[in-house]
């Protein structure tokens, strides 16, 4: 087992992300005694260095946090848990704690993805009038054509080298993947767990 590295006041810093998009939520210390419990619990347990006292992510919201896995750094004194996320991680209401910008740009960053899947798994939870994502829920037929579609436009753009038309039709199918996957119910985690089993 390996021997974690806490500091002179007995604390481990952790990461929490979320484990089907990896997108950051939050950092949080824990000590021996909480991190026990993560192992004994699954679920997120941390040290609050302003109360001095044990905490469960969501005992008193309900927004819990359950344990996919725990890594370390190669120093051992850092944590990277990975969780499924019930509700929001954030005091604030928002996903992630991470939400101000303080310099650059996140256009070009992977940041979109958690943030398309929460926005086409309440359209389809919430219904909106004349939202595309509705009507492709609503009509099963179109969302598979699209697919092939998409697909199609893809292989096409690729072919004539154009690698602004190919980053645009890649866009176009992702977001109806991810729009199939939602309206079929399959969890992005039966994905992952296929890439994985094909991992070379």
């Amino acid at each position: 087992m390996t021997m974690l590295q806490f500091d002179d006041k007995g604390l481990i810093p952790v990461i929490v992300q979320d484990m089907f998009t990896n997108e950051v939520l939050m950092h949080a210390y824990t000590n021996q005694e909480s991190f026990d419990l993560m192992l004994e619990t699954g679920k997120t347990h941390f040290w609050s260095r302003s109360r001095e006292e044990l905490w469960m992510k969501g005992e008193t919201s309900g927004n819990v946090q359950d344990i996919a896995s725990i890594q370390t750094d190669c120093d051992q004194d850092t944590l990277l848990v990975r969780v499924d996320q019930t509700g929001y991680a954030c005091h604030t209401g928002r996903p992630s704690c991470f939400s101000e910008i303080l310099y650059g740009d996140i256009k070009q960053t992977a940041a979109i993805i958690p943030e398309l899947k929460r926005v086409i798994k309440d359209r389809k939870e919430n219904p909106v009038e004349g939202s595309y994502t509705c009507k492709l829920f609503r009509d099963e037929d179109k969302m598979l054509k699209k697919i092939i579609e998409e697909a199609g436009e893809l292989a096409i753009a690729a072919k004539g080298g154009d690698s602004e038309k190919v980053a645009w039709e890649a866009a176009d199918l992702i977001y109806h993947l991810l729009v199939l996957l939602e309206g079929k119910d399959v969890p992005l985690e039966k994905v992952y767990e296929k890439l994985s089993e094909r991992r070379k």
